[in-house]
């Protein structure tokens, strides 16, 4: 299976590579996130690894499985990537899927420019 630009972003969180996640964003990248509870915005790769590695998977989340990587789609110039994860922190184990629409900076970047993830929140495992 071809590693595309959504498969890298979610193995970067997953492993929870902050140099991995920048490398992926483009540095005007344009950026909004719905999780329960608050919705995020942000430009530049600053604001996605905040969010990301500050606040939706902290330093105790330690990610234990992916069961679920799935992509390929798209809606015109904009990809889809859809994510679950299994995890354990000190409250317990719970799971979380993100779905992720991006696009990348130029047809056949390697950089996304546009960004758009809608997370479930953790939910018991």
């Amino acid at each position: 299976m071809t590693d595309t630009l959504g498969r890298r972003l979610a193995r970067a969180i997953a492993d929870k590579d902050e140099a991995g996640l920048r490398a992926l964003l483009a540095d005007d990248v344009d950026f909004k996130a719905l999780t329960p509870g608050r919705s995020w915005e942000g430009k530049g790769p600053d604001d996605v690894v905040d969010a990301v590695f500050g606040h939706w998977f902290e330093p105790a989340d330690r990610v234990v499985a992916v069961p679920d990587v799935s992509d390929g789609e798209t809606v015109s110039d904009t990809a889809r990537v859809s994510y679950r994860f299994d995890l354990e922190n000190p409250d317990g184990a719970h799971v979380v899927e993100q779905q992720a629409y991006y696009r990348p900076a130029d047809a056949g970047a390697e950089r996304i420019d546009y960004l758009r993830v809608l997370c479930s929140g953790y939910r018991p495992r």
